[in-house]
This record gives C-alpha cells, structure tokens and sequence, in this order.
C-alpha cells in the first residue's frame, strides 16, 4: 500500500498525560501486567498508546483501552504516558462487549459456585427470554451451557450494585482458569472456534455514561467485557520510555517534543492509514 499523504487525513490525537490524572474503568489483568512489564523492559518502548478519553473538565481521562499499559508505567513511578485521546460523541470511536467462553473445568466450577454470591439470583430460562431480559437490564448476565440450558443472573439495585455481582462472578473464574472473548452471544459459535468451550458467559452492552460513572465513581468493571473499537487507531508509535519516565523535562517540554517527533514521522512518510480491517500477526 503506497503511503497516505498526512495533509489529507487527521492524525491521531497523540499527547503526554500525567500518569495520576488517568483512571481505569476496569481491572487490570495480573498476569498480563507481568508480560508487559518485561517486554516493556526488554525493548524500551512503548508500542501501542493506551486509548483514553476526556472525563469532565477535572482533567482526568477514562482510560479505555489499555489499563494493564497506565497500571503498568503507574507502578514503574513514571510521571507521564503517552495516549491517544478520542471522544465518545466521535463517530469513529464504538462501544462494544465481550463475552467470555469456559473451559469445562472453569464452567463446572462455575455454576457451583454462583450460588455463593450474596445478592445473586440464578434463574433456569430458555436462550430467547434470557437474551430479552439482559437486552432490558433485568439480568446481569447469563450462562449459556453447550447442552442447552441457560441460567438467567439477577440482583443489584443500581449500576454499582450491578457492577459489584458481575465482578463477584468473573472473579469465580478470572486468574484461576484461562478463557475465551468472543463478541457473538451463541455457545455453538464459541464452539466453533474453541471446541473445548463449555459454557459461555453473556455480558450486557454498557453504554459510555456507565463506563465514565463507573470509573469516576471509583469502581472498576470486571476485565474483558469491554470492547472500544477506534477508527484511525495509533499503533506502533514506538514511544521511547526514558522519554516518557523523564522528571527533569515538565510536561508542556515534552508536549513540544512529542509535536515536533510527529512533525518529523510525517515529513519522513513514516505515517500509514490503513482504512481496511488490518489483522496483525506480531503483537
């Protein structure tokens, strides 16, 4: 693909952030976290800036993409980040959800163990009525087995309520057993692509209010159920950390750093837009 002319699209909206100013909306993955901080270590660079977007006018950002990354470089003490802003109201930028595939073991202890949960109604329903409710925000969540049966999850007054049960339930099964995200609501399809699924757990869609009032409130949503997909996604920026972890430079210095290292990618034509799907065999 012949490189783009940067003058004809928007280049990402690439800044340094302080690091104490970006607020995850859900919980950081343990054991990616330790991957990354050694590959991080390892290369010197940060490849793939976190996705942030603005959250009032405190100057915070809702992290959305990228939350082992800020949790990362948070307990490394550097003082700035580099992310990519976008907004919410942006066309370009869509909210989606995960749903996660089990393993038998996982599924099987599972369903044995919801029952443990205070507040935690599990009802038997037939697929249809369990998709409607969840569609409504009557259920939480559902289970859908690979024979068939479905047991509907309910309980929790308000959206923080809601929240805390479904971390109760992914953590029954979350660093214990390994599992599957997929974006279709159907066993049989989850199936198709990881045989060995026995059990698929159906999130609901949130919508961006949520995601920002849960975050800002303090809390965090269960990891991998949320899925931002970004148009014009920055990828490989290949930041230099000693850049980023620098406490002599302040931050409007780098900010006219990281201005004139654009500047110069684009007049080098080092600067792609790719308008396809891109499928990346290297991350």
């Amino acid at each position: 693909m012949p490189h783009a002319d940067p003058s004809s699209f928007r280049l990402p909206d690439l800044r340094f952030v302080a690091v104490d100013l970006l607020v995850p909306h859900e919980k950081e993955d343990q054991r990616r976290t330790e991957s990354l901080a050694a590959r991080l270590s390892a290369s010197g660079l940060l490849r793939n800036p976190p996705i942030v977007t603005p959250a009032g006018s405190d100057e915070r950002f809702v992290v959305l993409d990228g939350a082992n990354r800020v949790s990362t470089v948070r307990a490394a003490g550097f003082p700035h980040l580099v992310v990519q802003v976008v907004r919410y109201d942006d066309p370009g930028v869509r909210l989606s959800t995960w749903h996660h595939a089990l393993g038998k073991v996982a599924a099987e202890e599972l369903e044995r163990a919801l029952p443990s949960i205070p507040g935690l109604e599990g009802h038997q329903e037939d697929l249809s009525h369990a998709r409607a409710v969840l569609a409504r925000r009557e259920a939480i969540a559902f289970v859908e087995r690979a024979d068939g049966g479905v047991i509907c999850l309910h309980g929790g007054n308000d959206l923080h309520a809601r929240n805390a049960l479904l971390n109760a339930v992914v953590d029954l099964y979350r660093g214990k057993h390994p599992y599957y995200r997929v974006t279709r609501d159907s066993i049989e399809e989850a199936r198709s692509r990881y045989p060995n699924a026995a059990a698929l757990v159906v999130f609901p869609h949130f919508h961006p209010e949520e995601i920002l009032e849960v975050a800002l409130g303090g809390a965090r949503l269960p990891a991998g159920i949320t899925r931002h997909v970004v148009a014009w996604r920055a990828l490989r920026i290949n930041m230099p950390l000693d850049v980023m972890a620098d406490r002599n430079r302040k931050l409007p210095e780098k900010q006219r750093w990281l201005a004139e290292w654009l500047a110069e990618r684009a007049a080098q034509s080092a600067v792609r837009f790719y308008e396809e799907s891109t499928v990346l065999f290297d991350e």
